[in-house]
C-alpha cells in the first residue's frame, strides 16, 4: 500500500502535537499489556515515553526496547517531530508515578481496575479541564494531533466501545492478542455495568474507562482548529465516547499493522462507530533497523503519536525516503541494540 491510505485536503500553518499519558492498573495484569518488561514496569511506561519524546533518547542509554525487542515508537515520534520542528506537549491525565519533565496536568487518578470498582474518579471533570486546555490551544495552533501512551488501554477500550453497545475488538501490543483474557475483563466490567443500570456516558467512562479518554475527548471539542487523534482502537473508544456525547468526531490515524491486526477489525468497527480512519504504512521491513523490522511481526503496532508523526511528517511535505533518513540518521546517534 502507499505509505497513507488516504491523502486529506487539510491546510495548516501552524501544527501541534500533544500526547496524553494515563495508567491504568490493568496494566499489571499479566498478559494484559506488553508495553513493559514486565507488568509492574508498565507503570513507568508513560513516564518514559514522556520524557523521550520530550528531550530524545539519552546518548549514554540504550534506546527502550519492548521485551522482545522492539525500539519504542516514542523514538520513531520524537525523530519526526524533530524533522518537523515540532516541540511537543504531555498532558498528566493520572500518573502512579508523578512525572519529573514538564506537563500540563489536569489532576485526574490513576485509572483503577474496572473489574472491582470505579476505574476513572470525576470523567466528566476531566473533560471540562480538557476542554479548557484545547481552547488554550486553539490560540496557537490549527492543526492538532493529539496521540495517548497508556498501557492496558486497549483493554479499557474494549470496554467502553462493548458499554456503547459496539460490537468492536481491539487490537494489542503482543502478537499474540491476549483477546480471551480481556474478554473476561471486559464481560465482568459489563455485568457491573449492566447491575447498575448504567447508561450516561460519563458513568461509562467511570465505570469503564482510564482518564486519558475523557480528557481526550475534552480536547478534541474546545481545539477550534483541525484535530487528528492519532492511535488505534485506543482513540476509536475516544471517538465513540465524543459521538456518545453528542459531538463531532474527528478523524483519527494509526497504522497499517493495527489495520491488519484482524482480532481488531478496526475498519469494521471504526465504520460501526461512524469514525474516518487513515492509515500509515511504515514499511519497517525495509528500513534495515532489526529493532524497527519486528513490528512487520505484529509487536507493539503503534502508540506514543507514532502515527500521528509519520502522518504529519509527510502532510508536511516530507517524502518516504526523507522519513526513513531522519529515523536512520536519529537512531544513528543513540546507542541502538540490533541497529
Amino acid at each position: 500500500m502507499p505509505f497513507l491510505s488516504d491523502i486529506p485536503d487539510i491546510k495548516f500553518k501552524k501544527p501541534m502535537a500533544a500526547m496524553i499519558i494515563a495508567n491504568s492498573m490493568l496494566s499489571v495484569v499479566p498478559g494484559v499489556s506488553a508495553a513493559g518488561a514486565s507488568p509492574k514496569a508498565t507503570l513507568m511506561t508513560p513516564n518514559l515515553d514522556g520524557r523521550l519524546i520530550l528531550y530524545g533518547p539519552d546518548p549514554d542509554s540504550d534506546i527502550p526496547l519492548s521485551p522482545r525487542g522492539c525500539a519504542t515508537p516514542a523514538t520513531i515520534t520524537r525523530a519526526m517531530f524533530d524533522m518537523c520542528s515540532i516541540d511537543p506537549v504531555i498532558v498528566n491525565a493520572g500518573l502512579v508515578n508523578e512525572p519529573d519533565f514538564p506537563c500540563m496536568d489536569v489532576y485526574g487518578k490513576p485509572g483503577e481496575d474496572p473489574r472491582f470498582g470505579d476505574a476513572v474518579k470525576d470523567p466528566e471533570e476531566l473533560y471540562k479541564r480538557g476542554i479548557a486546555i484545547g481552547k488554550q490551544w486553539s490560540r496557537y495552533s490549527d492543526l492538532l494531533i493529539l496521540g495517548e501512551s497508556v498501557p492496558g488501554g486497549t483493554t479499557t477500550a474494549l470496554c467502553v466501545l462493548r458499554a456503547l453497545g459496539y460490537e468492536a475488538g481491539v487490537s494489542s501490543s503482543f502478537i499474540d492478542n491476549p483477546t480471551t483474557l480481556k474478554g473476561e475483563i471486559c464481560s465482568r466490567t459489563l455485568q457491573r455495568i449492566k447491575d447498575d443500570g448504567i447508561v450516561d456516558p460519563f458513568d461509562i467512562i467511570r465505570y469503564a474507562g482510564d482518564p486519558m479518554m475523557p480528557v481526550a475527548a475534552g480536547i478534541s471539542k474546545g481545539f477550534c482548529g483541525k484535530v487528528v487523534l492519532s492511535g488505534g482502537t485506543q482513540m476509536l473508544s475516544v471517538c465513540a465516547h465524543i459521538k456518545s456525547l453528542g459531538n463531532e468526531i474527528p478523524p483519527f490515524v494509526t497504522t497499517e499493522y493495527v489495520r491488519a491486526d484482524k482480532s481488531a477489525n478496526i475498519e469494521k468497527s471504526a465504520r460501526e462507530v461512524g469514525a474516518t480512519g487513515w492509515y500509515v504504512d511504515p514499511d519497517f521491513r525495509n528500513i534495515g533497523i532489526h529493532s524497527l523490522e519486528r513490528y512487520e511481526n505484529g509487536e507493539v503496532k503503534e502508540g506514543a503519536v507514532l502515527a500521528g508523526a509519520l502522518w504529519l511528517a509527510y502532510m508536511s511535505g516530507y517524502s518516504k525516503d526523507d522519513i526513513f533518513e531522519k529515523i536512520k540518521e536519529f537512531m544513528g546517534h543513540f546507542r541502538c541494540k540490533n541497529y
